[in-house]
Formats: structure tokens, C-alpha cells, sequence
């Protein structure tokens, strides 16, 4: 599912974003970095280049994506599909991130609690009552 709301929202950016852009054939690849990074900083706090500076050896073979949670990756997919439409439907990039860091708060939050309660509820009986 990640690789196809990928797909959705790189294909947003390539023909919504870079027709509206200075970016020229050779630096259009900063459109998409942009973008991956306002996804990034409203879902991790920080950019892909902040995390490869404060993670120098881990950065030499992954990215900040490969030691995300399942809940985060679910959140990021989300949002990837969430800023194509945002991007379709003209919302300058302040208030992009605006909405996307709401989102992305909002669902983190849903998730996270829902695996507290399934952790709680798979407790034995014994261990619930103390």
C-alpha cells in the first residue's frame, strides 16, 4: 500500500507542484526531496538530512524511514495520499504542513493508544488484577 500512496503523491508533485516551479529538468528532484521532507518534519519532527547528520553510521546504509514504528509508516503513507489532495486542491505549502502536522499528531495518537489497549487486554488475568 506504502509504494502505491507513494506513487499518488509523487505524481501530485510532478503535475501540480513542478508546473507551478522554477525547478528545471536538472533540479526538479528537489520538488520531490521538498515534499518527502514536509512529510518527514510533520510526522518526525525532523528532515531526512537531519536525521543523516545526527545519525552518521546508521546513515551510511538506511534512512530515518527504516527505523520507523509499523504505526508511523501506516501515519506517513496516510499523509502521502492526504498531500497529493492537498496539493491538487492549491493549499500553499504553510498551510500544507499545517494540516499534515495535525494529521499526523491525530493519527499517531489513535494508533499508539489502540496498541496500548491491546497490549493491556493480552495481559493474563492474574498479572490484570495485581
Amino acid at each position: 500500500m506504502s509504494k502505491a500512496n507513494y506513487l499518488i503523491h509523487t505524481d501530485a508533485v510532478k503535475n501540480y507542484v513542478l508546473p507551478k516551479s522554477d525547478y528545471t529538468k536538472q533540479t526538479e528532484w528537489l520538488a520531490y526531496a521538498d515534499e518527502a521532507d514536509l512529510l518527514n518534519v510533520a510526522l518526525f519532527g525532523f528532515t531526512a538530512r537531519q536525521w543523516r547528520e545526527a545519525n552518521p553510521e546508521l546513515a551510511k546504509k538506511n534512512n530515518v524511514r527504516d527505523f520507523a514504528t509499523i504505526n508511523e509508516l501506516t501515519v506517513l503513507s496516510n499523509l502521502e495520499t492526504h498531500n497529493a489532495e492537498l496539493i491538487k486542491s492549491g493549499k500553499d505549502k504553510q498551510e500544507r504542513f499545517k494540516i499534515l502536522l495535525g494529521i499526523a499528531k491525530y493519527q499517531l495518537s489513535v494508533l499508539d493508544e489502540a496498541e496500548k489497549m491491546k497490549a493491556v487486554k493480552s495481559l493474563p488475568d492474574d498479572i490484570d488484577k495485581g
